[in-house]
């Protein structure tokens, strides 16, 4: 899934273990995550709008044109 996890997570100055720390993962899912190869659970996504102060739709937000 096409997320905005690295631009936000850079704003924000956290590497990618900083983040992991922060939310309880490890740094390989957050790559995951950013490379869009891991979905993460609706908690997981909040945890890390919580993390780089944005809203959900603001890093995860799919089109519905993108589904089709």
């Amino acid at each position: 899934m096409k997320n905005q996890v690295k631009l936000a997570r850079v704003k924000v100055d956290l590497t990618q273990q900083q983040l992991a720390d922060i939310v309880g993962i490890t740094r390989q899912t957050v790559s995951l995550i950013e490379k869009g190869k891991y979905n993460p659970s609706l908690k997981l996504c909040l945890q890390i709008c919580y993390a780089v102060n944005a809203k959900l739709d603001e890093i995860f937000w799919i089109e519905k044109e993108d589904f089709e």
